[in-house]
């Protein structure tokens, strides 16, 4: 058994990884590559391996950076099945076919302000490409042991982080290796702590956080605080948000403190038609959270849902104090960036960020304290509060990863770790190396391992 990591080595999206045994080629998620232009650009490179040699794919959870190439690779001949949990099938549905629409959306507002480089801009796949993938996922439960490819069998683990998510453990029947996907944390608003891992010869462990322990301030205070402060100046608190999980827990916590009269009774909006979807689902998946049906209807009560693209263009252009959750949460692109151009240079307003900002996203530039932003080919100032939230990160910091880790039943014969800017990624395998004692090493884009 091989391991070839094409994506998450030495950054934090793009997780791609290559299982070839004697009889099958397994790739364990799909996802696309953000941040900086140079990462981009892999996005419309060709697929480092003919997509037609894969036998099967499986997906560690639904976010972008894990599922999102898939329509491409369909598009580019992958004919095979897609696996994964029953809640990620349930989200993916929904994430590739929002994540079509934008990329269609965005070459259409290229082509119209003529701002592209290419003409004419092309999105990087369409709803059809999305569609044609979305059919050729399988399911599965979490006491599933699964035959993806000959030879080879798949169980599922719950990771946390959100819903679906899993770890992931591929076995050829001799050898085996496991991929720790995204890890959440053990005291989530939401999501259940992780489960410990299964027994393997090779652990593959995402180091997002992985120079990093959070802080324990009680979010519902910064927010109490920041949602205040901005509402008495008339300004807007904009959130950017990822769609799925973080648009919930922020709900969820705004809706606490609108219930305990702890901020002003401000409309409290939600313009991304994806994480409306997403709360059918979790509504569907009481098993995979900790919220319950009482809470996720008053959280449903206490938020006004912006669908269509002429509503969320009246979001946009209206004034006086409101609390505006949209999505991307880095910044990357979707309707927050139309609420950015109109509230950056509000000295009124507030940005929130909510969760780990990828180096040469919008947002990691507004955390490094940018006063100009480049959106839709325009620079716009930036006057507004930014305010970072670090305590709603769904990723498991370095202690947690490292508990998660000795948890094990038994030492791997080898560790790689993933997913991490450079000083995160080797902050987490030395504490492996010289606390926890097994070997590791963080991996080179390209490489290939022997299990």
């Amino acid at each position: 058994m091989e391991v070839t990591f094409w994506g998450a080595a030495e950054t934090v999206t793009g997780s791609r990884f290559v299982v070839d045994t004697d009889e099958a080629r397994v790739l364990v998620d799909c996802g696309l590559f953000q941040g900086i232009k140079n990462l981009r650009k892999r996005n419309w490179e060709a697929f480092p391996i003919d997509p037609a040699s894969i036998d099967a794919v499986v997906l560690t959870h639904a976010h972008i950076d894990h599922s999102g190439y898939l329509p491409r690779l369909v598009r580019d001949g992958f004919d095979g099945p897609i696996h994964c949990t029953d809640s990620t099938a349930a989200l993916a549905d929904i994430m590739l076919l929002d994540s079509a629409h934008l990329h269609e959306e965005d070459a259409r507002y290229f082509n119209k302000r003529g701002t592209s480089k290419h003409h004419p801009a092309l999105p990087l796949y369409t709803t059809v490409d999305a569609q044609r993938t979305i059919d050729r996922l399988e399911p599965h439960d979490w006491s599933d042991t699964a035959t993806v490819a000959p030879g080879v069998t798949v169980r599922f683990r719950r990771a946390g982080h959100i819903l679906g998510a899993a770890s992931v453990h591929v076995s050829d029947g001799g050898r085996s290796v496991l991929f720790s996907g995204d890890l959440g944390r053990s005291d989530d608003w939401v999501m259940h702590a992780p489960e410990p891992p299964l027994e393997a010869d090779l652990l593959v462990i995402e180091s997002t956080y992985g120079n990093r322990v959070h802080a324990t301030e009680d979010p519902r205070e910064v927010l109490a605080d920041v949602i205040t402060r901005t509402a008495a100046r008339g300004g807007t608190v904009l959130v950017p948000v990822f769609a799925v999980g973080r648009a919930q827990t922020v709900l969820h916590l705004v809706t606490q403190l609108g219930k305990a009269g702890r901020i002003p009774d401000l409309p409290i909006y939600l313009n991304s038609p994806m994480a409306v979807d997403v709360t059918e689902v979790f509504l569907a998946a009481g098993d995979d959270h900790r919220l319950g049906d009482d809470e996720l209807a008053a959280m449903s009560r206490s938020v006004r849902l912006v669908r269509t693209v002429e509503e969320s263009k009246a979001l946009v252009a209206g004034r006086g104090p409101k609390i505006v959750l949209a999505a991307s949460g880095m910044l990357s692109g979707g309707r927050v960036l139309h609420h950015l151009l109109e509230e950056a240079p509000d000295h009124r307003s507030t940005i929130v960020l909510t969760g780990f900002q990828a180096a040469g996203t919008r947002g990691e530039a507004l955390v490094n304290g940018a006063r100009s932003l480049r959106v839709f080919g325009e620079n716009v100032a930036v006057h507004a509060d930014v305010v970072v939230v670090d305590t709603l990160s769904a990723h498991a910091d370095s202690d947690d990863l490292v508990h998660w880790a000795r948890s094990s039943p038994s030492p791997p014969g080898n560790v790689m770790v993933v997913h991490g800017e450079a000083s995160a990624s080797d902050a987490l395998r030395s504490r492996i190396e010289h606390e926890v004692g097994w070997p590791a090493a963080v991996a080179v884009h390209g490489q290939r391992v022997v299990v």
